[in-house]
């Protein structure tokens, strides 16, 4: 059978996908990415705002009416927490709980009777990750949550905290390079409490993936700042763990993080993020910042603005407060008006791009090794380790695609990327660089 995947929200929902796509190859089923050739359609919805709702919604419609022939199996937050509205959707033949994502394939194969083809038709890698552009992989290491911030539906519809055996992470790790993939994120809900459940914690994780795996270049996703234990920071140690922190803040006033119910005040990420960066050379620590949640003052905002401005985080991501029926935020008073919270998410991402500017202006004149991701010669485009975009001009007649060059950074662009030009070719980080290493 052709199956199309569509998923929506977090990179645990991507990364659940590929596990999905790759569990239905080993089936026999062939993947395409054109919604009206396939057989089977499988979407993995989100419910993280009322937004999200709406396009997951919307998404399922719309697959139907593209291809209203083929089977349409749902999962994900909102179908998890609406699971009677979501079967009465028009098309929608199966509807799989979070709770059973996990065996998703198993189930869609048996509740659907989907013909098993024989090994000898499985497709080779060109049905892998790089075949859609993909140099780097999300990997989910756990799902479910503990803690209950007032804001937030989505450790309702994910339910309790569930690790993946390292030896399945590191297998599917090691499984992945093979295919040619360069950088794994290590991805969940509450990747903090990672081993919770079976007596092992994030830091051993990384350190066995570390150990066990040679994937040249791994990530760490979202990861709350109350999680950090204390030997985290020599992880870094090895160059192969990425300089890189995702760390939620959320406000940086106290008041209101209290009405949210997060474990960690301003003072706390304060010390938390001076301690970073005097243990971790170039680290990037971005943020997420919630505008506008119920009751927030202009003293509060002024608050949050100024520990900004101050922290310097090198990216946000700036949410405008949106009420989720089912969480105890909803039902708060002083809901602020959208007029407000566009403005203050105005301000906040005008101060986001200065605080951009600041973090990327250091890194003029250096040199650094960049994934390249996608591009021509024209312009290759990738990451940094600290995961700062970057152009880079390249050689003529050398495909760079999925390579880890050395690049010589020159500008910062109108944009805020850096832009320079590369500067080596490593041939030892992939068997893929088929090329020696020189400066070109």
């Amino acid at each position: 059978m052709r199956i199309h995947l569509k998923t929506l929200g977090c990179r645990l929902n991507e990364a659940e996908m590929e596990t999905w796509s790759r569990d239905f190859q080993a089936r026999g089923h062939r993947m395409t990415q054109q919604v009206e050739e396939a057989d089977l359609l499988v979407v993995n919805t989100c419910a993280v705002t009322e937004e999200a709702v709406r396009k997951s919604r919307k998404l399922l419609s719309r697959s139907n009416r593209l291809n209203p022939h083929a089977r349409l199996v749902v999962s994900g937050c909102y179908a998890s927490l609406n699971p009677d509205s979501t079967a009465e959707i028009e098309g929608v033949d199966l509807v799989v709980n979070n709770r059973d994502k996990e065996r998703l394939v198993e189930i869609v194969s048996e509740k659907l009777d989907l013909s098993i083809m024989p090994q000898s038709a499985i497709e080779g890698d060109a049905t892998g990750l790089l075949s859609r552009g993909r140099q780097r992989a999300f990997i989910k290491v756990q799902d479910g949550c503990r803690y209950r911030c007032t804001f937030c539906i989505v450790t309702l519809a994910r339910g309790d905290e569930q690790s993946r055996p390292a030896e399945e992470i590191i297998a599917e790790i090691n499984h992945l390079q093979t295919q040619g993939i360069q950088e794994a994120v290590l991805t969940g809900v509450h990747i903090g409490g990672y081993g919770s459940d079976i007596d092992s914690s994030i830091s051993d994780l990384i350190r066995r993936i570390l150990r066990e795996t040679e994937i040249p270049r791994l990530r760490i996703g979202s990861i709350e700042p109350w999680d950090i234990p204390g030997d985290f920071w020599s992880l870094f140690d090895n160059p192969r763990f990425m300089p890189h922190l995702h760390l939620p803040l959320q406000s940086g006033s106290d008041s209101v993080l209290r009405r949210m119910a997060r474990r960690c005040r301003s003072d706390e990420y304060r010390q938390l993020v001076k301690r970073a960066r005097e243990q971790v050379p170039d680290i990037n620590i971005t943020t997420d910042i919630i505008v506008g949640f119920p009751g927030e003052s202009e003293e509060e905002w002024q608050q949050t603005l100024e520990f900004v401005e101050e922290t310097g985080f090198g990216d946000l991501h700036i949410f405008a407060y949106s009420p989720r029926q089912g969480t105890k935020a909803a039902s708060l008073p002083g809901a602020l008006s959208r007029e407000v919270k566009r403005q203050r998410s105005q301000a906040l991402h005008r101060l986001a791009e200065q605080l951009k500017l600041q973090t990327l202006r250091p890194y003029l004149g250096r040199t650094l090794p960049v994934l390249i991701e996608a591009g021509d010669e024209s312009g290759w485009g990738g990451y940094t380790p600290n995961y700062l975009r970057i152009m880079a001009k390249g050689p003529a007649g050398i495909d760079l695609k999925n390579r880890i060059v050395d690049v010589l950074i020159s500008e910062i662009d109108a944009e805020r990327q850096l832009q320079g030009r590369v500067h080596s070719i490593e041939s030892t980080h992939h068997p893929c660089n088929q090329v020696t290493e020189k400066q070109v």
